[in-house]
């Protein structure tokens, strides 16, 4: 890392001038500026694939620019290594957590910068440091319990509290809000704001716009790439700041009509599993009673860690059932394996796009024929079809706005929402009889969101069933028919949109209100 003299000046947080960073193919961000206030909360907006993770990823050392300068605190720098952005002060909250859950909470935290004398880790110094840290911000966890006994609100202090650990009073957060109840968000705002009160920075990167703008003291906005410029909340409405993202007038909301069906596309009766763990069992879902007619939306609220993962894989055949049966267009597929289930028409979005929905280091093309192997058109004999792959991935990319310069390039060099329009395009592309949709938009711009939006609606209209897992309640109560809450492996309530509002599920899905699911 080389630094120079410092300004004369009173100097910003973070002022980055000028920034180009490019990838194979691909010019990520062209002569970038930011200007970060100290002691203030920054937001960074932007469609997906207008580079503002990759400038974050930058500031933070995991990528060095082709040209352009970056200050800290008036100094200029050059981070070769995140470890060099932290030795001055800059910690990040990545979007996917990076948290090892087999560890406690403590540990999670100290790991890698263990307070140690000759060699011995000194446990009761590192706790001391850690439940000072977390007192200061409000967190309440506990240092000893494991990582995977926490919800992911609770994790994500568990990040904040690691960033503070290391010294970090400039605090990068990309999408912190993503899979939080709307009381979560309430918890981590405050958290950001006693932060900001004792000296630190927060530069946070969302898409959610009513969020950035609460709590955003200035807003930047990039696109393809570029700034566009920088605001103040008072200063913009949610519609124009849309705008400035996409650089176009935003579509009109689509009013609700729905036509649901009599058919029943998919049936959850009394639908059961436990896992066996050390001298134990214990029901990850428990009774569960779904039923998804032809044409209709039902969405799943819960905090995650509740059961919805599980019932999602009980559903697919990857978690056998101990009780219940799983009925697809009236036939009962409880004890069909997941091939059948897919062939006979299940469609899946996965909760996680790293982990179960994409091979980051293939292309695209080989993505796009995940769970599709078997179709004809990808095979000659007992070969694949690599043109006819191809083809097919480049109709995907273009029906849903893939953001890409071929079917060839990596999936890990492609946003997280071009990411995700990418498995969204795969699984509607096979025109499934249900699909059962975990986070269709999580990570993805306003726009983006709309387009997907249309989508789910256009393939309901057509006759499919989905099942809607969400953390955005926003997204539940915009698209679903129904909507049933899931708290501690059971379903506690079953809500219209008309009587669903955020707040109302967010005491429903932390289970501080209950009632009858019947």
């Amino acid at each position: 890392m080389t630094t120079a003299e410092p300004n004369t000046e009173q100097p910003y947080a973070v002022e980055l001038e000028g920034i180009e960073k490019r990838f194979p193919g691909v010019i990520a961000n062209h002569d970038v500026s930011l200007k970060v206030r100290k002691g203030t909360i920054h937001a960074i907006v932007g469609e997906n694939g207008a580079g503002k993770s990759t400038l974050m990823n930058t500031l933070y050392g995991m990528h060095q620019p082709e040209a352009g300068t970056i200050h800290v605190n008036g100094q200029q720098v050059h981070f070769k290594s995140p470890a060099e952005a932290i030795a001055v002060g800059i910690g990040m909250v990545h979007q996917h957590f990076m948290l090892a859950d087999n560890l406690t909470v403590l540990e999670n935290v100290i790991l890698g910068a263990e307070p140690a004398r000759r060699g011995v880790i000194r446990h009761a110094e590192g706790t001391a440091k850690v439940a000072a840290l977390a007192k200061q911000i409000g967190a309440h966890v506990d240092l000893d319990a494991p990582l995977s006994a926490l919800g992911v609100g609770q994790r994500q202090r568990v990040e904040i509290l690691k960033v503070l650990y290391r010294g970090a009073n400039i605090l990068i957060l990309d999408e912190p809000t993503a899979v939080l109840v709307p009381q979560e968000v309430d918890e981590l705002f405050e958290t950001l704001k006693v932060l900001v009160a004792g000296g630190a920075t927060v530069i946070f990167i969302s898409h959610k716009l009513d969020e950035v703008l609460a709590v955003s003291d200035e807003i930047t906005v990039i696109r393809q790439g570029t700034t566009v410029g920088t605001v103040t909340p008072d200063s913009i409405t949610r519609s124009r700041l849309g705008e400035m993202m996409v650089g176009s007038e935003l579509p009109k909301p689509i009013p609700r009509v729905t036509k649901i069906g009599a058919a029943v596309r998919l049936e959850v009766n009394g639908a059961s599993a436990k896992v066996v763990g050390p001298g134990s069992q214990k029901y990850v879902f428990q009774d569960i009673d779904i039923d998804v007619h032809e044409g209709e939306i039902v969405g799943v609220a819960g905090v995650e860690g509740n059961g919805q993962f599980e019932l999602c894989e009980g559903i697919l055949g990857l978690m056998p059932l101990t009780a219940g049966t799983i009925v697809l267009d009236g036939n009962d597929v409880t004890h069909e394996t997941v091939r059948h289930r897919k062939d006979a028409g299940i469609g899946y979005i996965p909760f996680d796009r790293h982990r179960e929905a994409l091979m980051l280091s293939s292309p695209l093309w080989e993505n796009t024929m995940l769970g599709r192997e078997s179709q004809p058109k990808f095979n000659i004999g007992p070969l694949i079809n690599v043109r006819g792959s191809q083809a097919d991935c480049r109709e995907i990319i273009h029906d849903f706005d893939v953001r890409t310069p071929g079917e060839d390039v990596p999936a890990f060099a492609l946003s997280g929402g071009n990411q995700q329009k990418l498995i969204v395009g795969r699984e509607l592309v096979n025109n499934p009889s249900v699909l059962i949709a975990a986070h269709p938009t999580r990570g993805v711009d306003i726009g983006a969101q709309n387009a997907i939006w249309a989508r789910l609606r256009t393939a309901r209209d057509a006759g499919m069933g989905v099942l809607l897992l969400s953390a955005d309640l926003e997204e539940l109560i915009a698209l679903s028919d129904v909507i049933v809450v899931m708290f501690d492996g059971m379903i506690t309530a079953r809500l219209t949109p008309a009587q669903a509002t955020p707040e109302l599920l967010g005491l429903y899905m932390t289970g501080t209100r209950q009632e009858a699911a019947a």
